[in-house]
């Protein structure tokens, strides 16, 4: 799998959530032209979503409890408890991965998160508290442990009006990444597939299930699918609808590459389709595996068969970052700032993600 990481900073190269074997770039040459702008699409400003793995799953919770009245759902695979570093990449390490300094204290989340609500840097409990939830993790992880899992299902517990919005999912030998079923005509490949208890060069899990199928299921219970069909195992992105490349750089903070993606079903470019935003893992991004999470993960055959925009955005790699992982312990935020705000309504990445959804949900006449 992956080594144990030891609480320097050459660790983190081997050590922050979902690395990987690099693999070429998704080529632009596909488009045959430069990015464009993320278009305005009229996107139904209800019943959008964000789901992310690892340190994509940690940014998906921090998005959704600073802006939870944007969101009607979240989706969570291999990642602990929000806001667990607290801004401190020591606590990343060695209490939000491993557990060698003890379990993060939810009493201790709880009050940051109820400081933030009085300085309205979060949404408030009552919008939260609408929210459906589906919260995945392997029960062989050896990246993230599966105890912090659970603590962030007892947050959930916490948060959520009913227990009948949460549904918490283990797979017992499962590891780390996002279990797929894999396209017909692939075979698995250590540079590219995981077996499910091995991430590969990809961290997508060839455990033979459909987990985007199931969380996008209960995260959307009286969606129907549309005359597209049920969702198939084929490539996404080639199927009923089209995978577009956009241009991050209008939306530029720190941590984000040049370059997002976009998968937009058969008439949605005509409007009111909902939105999901999915946040790769460290090392899972196109720079690092090229277009495997993009198409693989089953999130687009769920998305052509329900009329459902999927937003891929990008974070690169760095000094700061060297894999790629979206922004859950400060790097991005002003290193003068002794309490980094990337968990709340000031993130850079935070806002730069919401205005993503934006620009989707405006209608074209208002792009400009």
């Amino acid at each position: 799998m992956t080594s144990t990481p030891s609480s320097n900073l050459h660790s983190l190269a081997q050590a922050l959530v979902c690395l990987g074997l690099c693999t070429p770039l998704l080529a632009q040459a596909e488009t045959n032209s430069e990015p464009e702008d993320l278009p305005a699409l009229s996107a139904a400003s209800e019943q959008a979503s964000v789901v992310g793995v690892s340190s994509g799953g940690y940014m998906a919770t921090q998005l959704a409890v600073a802006w939870p009245e944007r969101f009607s759902g979240l989706g969570v695979l291999a990642a602990g408890p929000w806001s667990c570093a607290q801004g401190s990449l020591s606590l990343a390490l060695n209490q939000c991965m491993m557990t060698r300094r003890g379990v993060p204290s939810l009493d201790e989340l709880e009050a940051r998160r109820q400081r933030y609500i009085e300085l309205e840097q979060v949404g408030s409990a009552e919008a939260l508290s609408q929210l459906r939830a589906y919260l995945w993790h392997g029960e062989e992880d050896e990246v993230v442990e599966p105890t912090l899992g659970d603590l962030l299902a007892e947050q959930w517990q916490q948060w959520l009006a009913s227990p009948d919005q949460l549904r918490v999912a283990r797979s017992e030998n499962a590891g780390h990444g996002w279990p797929i079923r894999l396209p017909s005509e692939a075979a698995p490949g250590p540079q590219e597939w995981g077996d499910c208890r091995q991430g590969g060069g990809s961290f997508l899990l060839s455990c033979d299930d459909d987990i985007a199928g199931e969380m996008l299921d209960w995260l959307y219970p009286e969606r129907a699918a549309s005359d597209a069909g049920e969702p198939s195992n084929e490539p996404e992105g080639e199927q009923g609808g089209e995978l577009v490349a956009f241009d991050q750089s209008e939306f530029a903070v720190k941590g984000l590459a040049d370059t997002g993606y976009v998968f937009i079903p058969e008439g949605c470019d005509a409007g009111e389709c909902p939105v999901t935003l999915a946040l790769h893992g460290c090392q899972m991004n196109a720079e690092a595996i090229g277009d495997t999470f993009i198409r693989y993960t089953g999130l687009n055959a769920w998305a052509a068969a329900h009329q459902q925009i999927v937003l891929y955005p990008q974070a690169e790699s760095s000094m700061a970052n060297p894999q790629g992982c979206w922004d859950w312990w400060g790097f991005a935020e002003s290193t003068w700032q002794l309490s980094p705000q990337h968990d709340t309504r000031s993130g850079t990445q935070i806002s730069a993600l919401l205005a993503m959804l934006d620009r989707l949900q405006a209608a074209p006449e208002q792009a400009d």
